[in-house]
């Protein structure tokens, strides 16, 4: 019953930050935030969540992810692939850079200065597209080259945290073997993923499919008029879901599991007139469910997550100060660059992608808790200071984005 009691008070948080978000002109998201840090500072909610509203919370940010992807095609997110490697690149770079070097001279310990390099270098992708839909900007380039490249990212922070954190737990020496392992996975989830896209789900056999002479002649399009398109939800989300746990298995977030789901899947395999399983109508659904009733309650749980010894934040404000603009205009000057130069985007287009990229969440706390929880790599200080920062770069995010979109919309 416990369980339920918070849901029902995460849920009356998001409809506070709903209405504090209309009234600002805001994303929720900030308000989502800070609805979580405030209420376990009240004691409304625990600092350590219950299974039951961990799994809902994980639920929010697949769906989330699913929903944004699903209003993205793969064509686009392919072409944009060509064009994100540098702001992958250097976007990642930069703010590694910079937390190592604030690391080191603070703390003058090698290990402390990766471990905080690696999880600075990983964008909070889920934020950044929640953000920028809440500014109508999702379906925009920016948007697809920020989740690009964060997908880059999020794989080549795998690889490091993988092959890294053995090293300095162990006295097992570098192995290539394990950095080659994670990237094979890496390539064979995306191939995994690509061919049910083009093989299995489109009308008609396809690739190896049409040696089966029955079911190859099947695709989504008729999984989806199952019982008139009743259930077309519920097979989506299924979908969905699966893929999530795909990633999982093979090393990723489930969340780009999931964002890939929602990437191959067409509006040609939906009924095109207008009610019941039309393409609109299963989005405004899917969408309701992720952005309005389960994905809130991830990042009101993110929120609860960010708790500070006040004593000790305020003895670390010199850490925490260092630590946070340096990573934010290292990420704004390295993204931005790479972005003008490498992606060719505009200067208020690479701008905002500087800016879309500075929010740290899923695969940061992954790092933190592998290095402070469950190897005690980061000392309490070098913890605190980072648990600081991702939360002002969080707040960073949809601040910089609201604020720099007439300047973009101009240059449009």
């Amino acid at each position: 019953m416990l369980d339920l009691v918070h849901l029902a008070v995460i849920w009356s948080g998001a409809l506070l930050a709903v209405v504090a978000a209309r009234a600002t002109r805001m994303t929720p998201v900030v308000y989502y935030l800070a609805v979580g840090t405030v209420f376990v500072r009240l004691g409304w909610l625990p600092g350590e969540s219950s299974e039951f509203i961990r799994g809902v919370s994980d639920l929010g940010i697949v769906l989330i992810m699913f929903a944004l992807g699903f209003e993205e095609t793969a064509g686009n997110f392919m072409r944009s692939v060509r064009h994100s490697w540098g702001i992958a690149f250097f976007g990642a770079l930069g703010p590694f850079v910079a937390a190592y070097g604030v690391a080191d001279f603070f703390w003058g310990d090698a290990y402390i200065s990766l471990i905080c390099g690696l999880a600075m270098t990983a964008t909070a992708v889920s934020l950044t597209m929640i953000s920028l839909r809440s500014e109508g900007l999702h379906r925009s380039r920016v948007a697809t080259r920020i989740m690009t490249s964060a997908v880059l990212d999020d794989i080549a922070s795998l690889a490091l945290v993988a092959v890294v954190v053995p090293v300095i737990t162990s006295d097992v020496p570098f192995e290539v073997q394990s950095l080659l392992l994670v990237m094979a996975k890496a390539i064979a989830f995306f191939a995994l993923i690509w061919m049910v896209g083009a093989w299995i789900l489109p009308q008609g056999a396809r690739g190896p499919l049409r040696v089966l002479p029955r079911l190859g002649r099947l695709g989504m399009r008729d999984a989806l008029r199952f019982g008139g398109s009743e259930h077309a939800v519920l097979q989506l989300l299924l979908f969905a879901v699966a893929c999530a746990i795909l990633g999982h298995e093979f090393g990723f977030h489930p969340a780009i599991g999931a964002y890939l789901a929602g990437l191959v899947l067409s509006e040609e395999y939906f009924f095109h007139k207008e009610g019941t399983g039309s393409f609109e109508d299963t989005r405004r659904i899917v969408d309701n469910i992720a952005f309005s009733w389960i994905g809130p309650v991830f990042f009101v749980s993110l929120g609860t997550q960010i708790q500070f010894d006040l004593k000790l934040v305020v003895s670390l404000m010199p850490e925490i100060a260092a630590m946070t603009i340096g990573v934010m205009l290292f990420q704004i000057v390295s993204a931005g660059l790479a972005a003008r130069f490498t992606g060719g985007m505009n200067r208020a287009s690479s701008i905002m992608i500087g800016f879309g990229m500075l929010g740290r969440a899923e695969l940061a706390f992954v790092v933190l808790d592998i290095a402070y929880v469950q190897h005690s790599i980061l000392s309490e200080e070098a913890f605190t200071t980072l648990m600081a920062t991702c939360f002002f770069l969080n707040i960073s995010v949809p601040l910089t984005i609201h604020v720099w979109k007439p300047h973009y919309q101009r240059a449009l």
